[in-house]
């Protein structure tokens, strides 16, 4: 089974989620996770939410192209997309080497959405009924 770090919260479309406060409110750094990496393949292409955007939860916010497929990347949180990870722009495999750490997609500046993530354990059960 893919790594599921504890300190992260997590979607059911598998995006895993990094909140830490701010001096404006709490800031989520957003990603996919291990096991969506692995699913997907060599990542080639990612077309992110720009910064300055606003983003809602479940709504489709950018997608993720791959050697087998292209799927749709969804908000986790409603809130201001504060960042742009250009590394991954420019490099998008680093969605598969580095899922949890360099392979991050976006920061969004959290308005709202928090409670409606899942823990590890609840997205491990997601990962094993899939």
């Amino acid at each position: 089974m893919s790594t599921i770090p504890a300190d992260l919260k997590y979607t059911k479309d598998h995006e895993w989620v990094r909140v830490e406060p701010g001096p404006d409110g709490d800031i989520a750094t957003v990603g996919i996770t291990a096991f969506a990496a692995e699913a997907l393949g060599d990542v080639v292409y990612v077309d992110l939410p720009e910064a300055g955007s606003t983003i809602t939860s479940g709504e489709t916010c950018g997608e993720v192209e791959s050697t087998k497929s292209v799927s749709d990347l969804y908000a986790p949180l409603t809130g201001e997309v504060t960042e742009v990870n250009a590394a991954v722009v420019d490099d998008p495999s680093l969605v598969n080497a580095e899922s949890f750490e360099g392979g991050w997609l976006f920061r969004v500046r959290v308005a709202d959405g928090l409670d409606d993530l899942l823990d590890a354990d609840g997205y491990r059960a997601v990962v094993e009924s899939a």
